[in-house]
C-alpha cells in the first residue's frame, strides 16, 4: 500500500482530523463501578489474522512485532531505531566516599551527538562499597533534578528547566539549593545501597522538559518531531523521548564493569512509571521493569473507562504525551486496538512488578491489576507462571509471583519506603540466578 509524503501526512493529521485536535470538550473522570460499561479485551495471544499464537517462537517472531507496531503507531509514536551514532558520555566527578562512606557516587554526562554543545543528560549513579559487585542496578527518571534524589551536597545542582513547584521552592523553572533532598523519601537511596543494589537516575527534563513546547526541545529537537500539534501522527511524544532516554542510559551502564548491566530493573511513578513500561516493552535487555501507580497509559486498562480516561490523558496534561493518533481515541477507547494488558505482555518472560496504591483512584488499582491478570497468559506461554492469584490482593498484601508481582499499598499516589521494600524482595529472587553465577 502506498503512502502520503510526511507533509501530506501531518496535515492530514492535524488539519482534516477534528479528532486529533485538542479543543474538543473532554468527559469527566468516573470514580464508580457501577458505571464502567461492558468492554471486550483484545486478546495478547491471537494475531491480527484471527489466528491463535500457540508458540514461544510464534509469539517472538509475528506476535510481539504485531503488537510493537500498533502501540507506536496508535499510541506512544514511533522511536528512533537503535543507539544514535554520536553517543559519547564522560565521567565528570566520582566520589568514593559518599554516604558517609558507604556508597561511591558516580556523575556522567551522556551527548547525543558528536557535539557538546548538542543535546545532553546527566547520569546520577550510587553503588554500594565493599565486595559483592559487579552490582544490580534500580534504573529511572525523577522528576526535579538528580539533586532532588538525596540531600548529599556532592551531587550537582541542575540547572535545566523544571515544574514550577512552590511546594519545593521552584517559582521560576529554576532549582535552587532548597531542592536538594526533596525527593528522597521516594529514593531510599541508602536502604537501596544496604540491600546490594546500585541506584542510576536522570532528570527527565533533560530529555524532553514537561512543558507545551518540550518536544520542540533536547532530543524532539534532535529528531525534529515537531510541534505539540503539527507534527506526524504516529511522531513520538513526550513519554517515548523519555523512554529512549532510558535505553540510552543503559548503554553507558553497559561499559561500567562496576555494574551488572544483565540485571538492570526499570523503575517508574506516574507518568515516569508509563514512560518506564513502554521502555521495557521496546528494550529487551532491561531484566526487571516496575510500574508505580503509572494508571492511564500505563498499567491500567483503558478500555474500563474509570480514572483518568484517554480523553483526560490527551488533554487535561499540556505535555505532549502521546502520538496525535491517540487523540482518535479520546471517549472512544472501545475503537482501540490495544490495551495495556498487551503492553505489558510485551515485557515477558521478563520481570514484571506492578504497584498501585488504595487511595489512587485516578490510576484505576483495580484496572491495573486487570491488566496484569490479563498479561498473565503470555507470561505462562513464555514459561513463567505468571503471578498466580485470580482476584485482586488485599491492601499490603503482596503477590509476588514466578516473573510478576503485584501489591495493593495503603495511602495516596506516590512511592514509599513499602513500595521499595517489596521491590528489592521481588528483584532479589528474580535476581538470584545470576547472584550465583
Amino acid at each position: 500500500m502506498r503512502f502520503p509524503p510526511p507533509h501530506l501526512l501531518l496535515l492530514i493529521g492535524v488539519a482534516l482530523v477534528p479528532s486529533l485536535t485538542r479543543g474538543a470538550e473532554v468527559a469527566r473522570a468516573n470514580y464508580d463501578e457501577n458505571k464502567v460499561p461492558p468492554y471486550t479485551l483484545p486478546d495478547p495471544l491471537i494475531h491480527a489474522d484471527g489466528t491463535p499464537v500457540r508458540t514461544a517462537a510464534d509469539w517472538r517472531e509475528r506476535r510481539r512485532p504485531e503488537l510493537l507496531a500498533l502501540f507506536t503507531r496508535e499510541v506512544y509514536g514511533r522511536t528512533p531505531e537503535g543507539r544514535p551514532p554520536g553517543l559519547q558520555w564522560e565521567t565528570t566527578s566520582v566520589d568514593r566516599q559518599a554516604l558517609g562512606g558507604k556508597a561511591t557516587r558516580k556523575e556522567i554526562t551522556v551527548w547525543f551527538t558528536h557535539r557538546k554543545d548538542g543535546p545532553k543528560m546527566h547520569l546520577l549513579v550510587y553503588q554500594p562499597n565493599g565486595v559483592g559487585g559487579p552490582w544490580p542496578v534500580f534504573l529511572g527518571l525523577n522528576y526535579f533534578g538528580n539533586h532532588c534524589v538525596n540531600p548529599d551536597p556532592g551531587i550537582t545542582l541542575s540547572r535545566a528547566w523544571m515544574r514550577a513547584s512552590p511546594e519545593f521552592g521552584i517559582v521560576d523553572h529554576r532549582a535552587t539549593a532548597a531542592t536538594r533532598g526533596v525527593h528522597s523519601y521516594r529514593w531510599n537511596i541508602e536502604a537501596v545501597i544496604a540491600r546490594g543494589y546500585a541506584t542510576a537516575t536522570v532528570y527527565y527534563g533533560d530529555l524532553c522538559p514537561d512543558h507545551d513546547q518540550g518536544i520542540e526541545e533536547s532530543v524532539g529537537a534532535h529528531y525534529r518531531t515537531g510541534s505539540v500539534d503539527r507534527r506526524a501522527p504516529d511522531a513520538w511524544g513526550s513519554i517515548g523521548i523519555w523512554a529512549w532516554g532510558l535505553s540510552r542510559a543503559l548503554d553507558c551502564l553497559e561499559q561500567d564493569p562496576e555494574l551488572d548491566a544483565r540485571r538492570v530493573a526499570l523503575h517508574g511513578h506516574s507518568r515516569l512509571g508509563k514512560a518506564a513500561l513502554w521502555a521495557g516493552a521496546q528494550d529487551e535487555r532491561f531484566a526487571l521493569v516496575i510500574s508505580n501507580n503509572s494508571g492511564a497509559g500505563g498499567a491500567a486498562l483503558a478500555k474500563r473507562i474509570f480514572g483518568e480516561t484517554v480523553a483526560l490523558s490527551n488533554t487535561r496534561h499540556s505535555t505532549p504525551w502521546y502520538a496525535l493518533n491517540y487523540r482518535k481515541y479520546n471517549d472512544n477507547e472501545p475503537a482501540l486496538p490495544v490495551d495495556q494488558h498487551q503492553l505489558l505482555a510485551l515485557i515477558a518472560p521478563r520481570a514484571l512488578y506492578v504497584a498501585s496504591s488504595a487511595q489512587d483512584r485516578g490510576a484505576d488499582p483495580l484496572g491495573e491489576f486487570l491488566s496484569v491478570r490479563h498479561a498473565d497468559p503470555v507470561f505462562r506461554l513464555l514459561g513463567r507462571k505468571g503471578l498466580g492469584v485470580a482476584t485482586m490482593p488485599a491492601v499490603d498484601q503482596p503477590a509476588h509471583g514466578d516473573g510478576v508481582a503485584y501489591h495493593v499499598r495503603s495511602g495516596g499516589h506516590d512511592i514509599t519506603l513499602y513500595d521499595w521494600v517489596q521491590f528489592m524482595d521481588f528483584a532479589d529472587r528474580q535476581f538470584r540466578h545470576a547472584n550465583a553465577r
